[in-house]
């Protein structure tokens, strides 16, 4: 069966005329029935976008076309009756991805780049400091061997976390990572600007690189990786997870988390369960009665 082709990618690079930016890839991905989303600032572009091989390919030429010869790329697949998303949007961000850090700079001071083979090594040396960059709910399901978790909510709380271990740290090898490699460009990028640890590393690809090139036997992560699209976790070799997702409030969830009484398909869980308000419960069922439609309509 002809599978869809679903792309990770971003670069950071100094964008000016992102209306146009807008209006092109926008008009180009309708045109061409990709669907996902794709994030543009003055700082760059990021996103996850799916559609066939051909379409794919053709978007890809048009970045190289528009300048973005330097971007971090990722595919996998998906069966063509999959729903992956359901239309196509193009947004003008602040950032590419959230830190609030004004100034930083990735294309030209961040840490260094290693190979899911190099940090296979390196974070089996003693006294290194392995930290996991992604928030709490992400490290929960999973993470590699030894590392640390900041407990994060969101990505704009990282900052604090490293200033709050400048002093421990200030002699030590730090090596990050995260879940494509798009968080450590500005959480290295932050730790070298401001002098934060002696050396600073960090997982060329993130995880999902990891994943797909050690093998479990050898592998050194542990549990499964939480991914921001219908797969919601994936494992080693990047095979879907068990994890699935609450639509309300986007916590992963388990099998037990699924069984209990608070958990109503699309509208609540038991992290979520009476945290919203009634106006968000009607407008959550309304969003899970879309989405049972959606997927009727794409079989």
């Amino acid at each position: 069966m002809e599978k869809n082709v679903i792309a990770a990618l971003y670069q950071f690079k100094n964008l000016t005329s992102l209306e146009e930016y807008k209006q092109t890839l926008l008009t180009f991905c309708k045109n061409h029935d990709i669907v996902g989303t794709l994030l543009l600032a003055n700082e760059g572009i990021n996103g996850t976008i799916a559609g066939s091989r051909q379409a794919i390919d053709s978007l890809k030429q048009l970045l190289l076309n528009l300048g973005f010869d330097q971007m971090e790329y990722k595919e996998s697949f998906a069966d063509k009756n999959k729903v992956l998303f359901y239309r196509m949007k193009v947004k003008i961000k602040k950032e590419i991805v959230t830190m609030r850090v004004e100034n930083l700079i990735p294309e030209q001071h961040r840490g260094f780049y290693l190979s899911p083979t190099e940090w296979h090594k390196l974070i089996q040396q003693p006294d290194v400091v392995i930290l996991d960059t992604r928030n709490h709910y992400e490290y929960m399901i999973g993470t590699f061997k030894n590392a640390i978790n900041p407990n994060t909510q969101c990505f704009v709380d990282f900052p604090e976390f490293l200033e709050a271990h400048r002093d421990a740290w200030k002699n030590k090898i730090i090596a990050m990572f995260c879940t494509g490699g798009i968080r450590c460009e500005k959480s290295t990028s932050y730790a070298v600007t401001k002098g934060i640890g002696k050396q600073v590393y960090h997982l060329k690809g993130g995880i999902l690189k990891y994943l797909e090139e050690i093998p479990q036997s050898e592998g050194l992560w542990q549990g499964e990786c939480f991914v921001f699209d219908y797969r919601v976790s994936v494992g080693y070799g990047l095979v879907p997870g068990n994890y699935q997702q609450c639509y309300a409030c986007r916590m992963p969830l388990n099998s037990e988390d699924l069984s209990s009484p608070f958990y109503n398909k699309g509208v609540s869980c038991p992290y979520c369960y009476g945290k919203t308000t009634k106006l968000q419960l009607q407008s959550f069922s309304e969003r899970k009665k879309q989405m049972d439609l959606g997927q009727c309509c794409f079989r």
